[in-house]
C-alpha cells in the first residue's frame, strides 16, 4: 500500500465535515448514515365525495359556463328519450339501391383526405381536420342528386345563427348561437312516430333531479326582447354560446326558399382536451339546438299559441369530432312545454358511432419493418350509411 504524502496526508490527519455550503454531502448522524426506514408514507385521505343516485357530478371543466347533460337536456327540452335511430331511417341506410357506387372507398378517400392530403402539417389538428370531413361526406351524399332530383330542394348553410326562448315551469330558458353547418329544405321531413304513439307519451314520467333544480349550472344572461312586439329586460338561463339577444330567430329572412330546418351538423373541432365537449355534452347540445330550430320552426307555422301540433316538426342533428359520431332525429310534438304534464317530445339518439377507430399520420417502424401504414384502423362502414340516410331522409 502506497503511503500519502504532503497535503494528502494532512488532510488524511483532520478530516472535517463537509456541509452543502462547501459543495459536500449534508450533515448527519451517524444512525442516520447507516439505516434508511423502508416505511412507506400515509397516503392523503380521499376527498369525500357525496353521490345522489340518478344525479350527473357537475363541472365547469374548463369552461365559463355549464354545459348540461343529456338528462337535463330531456328535462329542460320535455322530451322522451328512444335509444337507436327510427326504423324509416335504418330501412334507408340497409338499403343497396340507395348506396354510392364505390361507397367505402370514396369515403376512406374521404378520411385520407381530411387526415393527411388536406394539411401541409406532418400530424393535422382537430380544427383542421374535423369541419373537412363533414363538408366532404355532404359532398359525398350531394352526388346522388341524379339518382334523387328532389335533393336539388336543400341547401347547406354555414355558420347559421339561433335564438329561441321558452318558459320551462316557471323559468325563463333561452338557447342561442351558431349550429354551425346546417342542411335546410324546401319541403318539411314527414313525422316519424303516429299519433297513437304520440298520444302514448302522456304515459312518460319526465326523470325528476329533485332536490336538485333541473336548471342548476346554467349560465344567466340578460335577454332583451322575449316578445316580438315588447321591449323587456329579464335575467333567464342559458344554455348554449352567447350569441344573439332575439326571441325568436333562425336564423333565416322572411321569403327564405328553404325555410325548413333538415340537419343540423354541429362538430367539437377544439384541440386542447379541456376545451372540448365529451360526448354526452356533445349529445345534449344537439338536442337543445335541435329542439330549438325546431320549436321556431313551429312557431313560424302556428302562432305563439302552446298546444299539441296537429303536424309535429322533426328536426336532425349529426354531432362529430371527426372520428366518433353521434346521430339525432327531434320529434316536436308539443309547444306546451311548461308543464311537466301531457304530450312529450320524442328524440331518437344513436350514440358513438366510430367511422374509424384512429388514424396514423406517419408510419410506426420497428425494426425496420413498418408495423402500422399510414391511414385508418377499425373503418366502420356502417356508420357513413347512417349519415347518408339521414341526409336521404325525406328525399327517398
Amino acid at each position: 500500500m502506497a503511503l500519502a504524502s504532503g497535503s494528502a496526508r494532512l488532510a488524511l490527519a483532520r478530516p472535517r465535515r463537509l456541509g452543502l455550503g462547501s459543495c459536500g454531502a449534508p450533515r448527519r448522524g451517524a444512525y442516520e448514515w447507516g439505516v434508511r426506514s423502508t416505511r412507506k408514507p400515509e397516503p392523503p385521505p380521499p376527498d369525500r365525495v357525496y353521490e345522489i343516485p340518478g344525479l350527473e357530478p357537475i363541472t365547469y371543466a374548463g369552461k365559463m359556463h355549464f354545459m348540461p347533460g343529456v338528462k337535463q337536456a330531456l328535462w329542460l327540452t320535455k322530451t322522451k328519450l328512444i335509444e337507436g335511430l327510427p326504423e324509416k331511417v335504418l330501412s334507408l341506410a340497409d338499403d343497396p339501391r340507395n348506396h354510392i357506387e364505390n361507397q367505402d372507398e370514396c369515403v376512406l378517400n374521404v378520411i385520407f383526405h381530411a387526415r393527411l392530403w388536406h394539411s401541409t402539417e406532418d400530424i393535422p389538428k382537430r380544427e383542421t381536420y374535423c369541419p373537412v370531413i363533414v363538408d366532404s361526406l355532404i359532398q359525398l351524399c350531394k352526388s346522388q342528386i341524379l339518382k334523387h332530383p328532389s335533393l336539388a330542394r336543400r341547401i347547406c348553410a354555414q355558420n347559421n345563427m339561433l335564438s329561441t326562448t321558452w318558459n320551462r315551469g316557471s323559468t325563463l330558458i333561452q338557447v342561442h348561437g351558431s349550429s354551425g353547418a346546417q342542411l335546410n329544405a324546401k319541403d318539411p321531413l314527414p313525422p316519424i312516430a303516429s299519433r297513437e304513439e304520440v298520444e302514448a307519451t302522456k304515459n312518460h314520467v319526465l326523470e325528476t333531479f329533485y332536490p336538485i333544480s333541473p336548471t342548476v349550472g346554467l349560465q344567466e344572461c340578460n335577454v332583451y326582447d322575449v316578445n316580438d312586439d315588447t321591449a323587456t329586460l329579464r335575467s333567464v338561463p342559458t344554455v348554449s354560446h352567447p350569441a344573439c339577444y332575439r326571441n325568436l330567430s333562425t336564423g333565416f329572412r322572411e321569403g327564405y326558399p328553404y325555410p325548413y330546418p333538415h340537419t343540423l351538423y354541429l362538430l367539437e373541432s377544439a384541440n386542447l382536451r379541456p376545451h372540448r365537449f365529451q360526448p354526452d355534452q356533445l349529445r345534449a347540445k344537439m338536442i337543445l339546438f335541435a329542439f330549438g330550430n325546431a320549436l321556431a320552426q313551429a312557431r313560424l307555422l302556428y302562432g305563439n299559441d302552446t298546444k299539441v301540433l296537429e303536424q309535429p316538426v322533426v328536426v336532425q342533428s349529426v354531432g362529430t369530432d371527426g372520428r366518433v359520431f353521434q346521430f339525432l332525429v327531434l320529434q316536436l310534438n308539443t309547444t306546451d312545454l311548461a308543464s311537466d304534464e301531457g304530450v312529450k317530445n320524442l328524440v331518437w339518439l344513436d350514440s358513438d358511432q366510430l367511422l374509424y377507430a384512429h388514424f396514423w399520420c406517419l408510419p410506426v417502424v420497428r425494426r425496420k419493418a413498418v408495423v402500422e401504414p399510414v391511414g385508418p384502423t377499425g373503418f366502420q362502414p356502417e356508420t357513413f350509411r347512417k349519415f347518408l340516410a339521414l341526409y336521404l331522409h325525406g328525399a327517398v
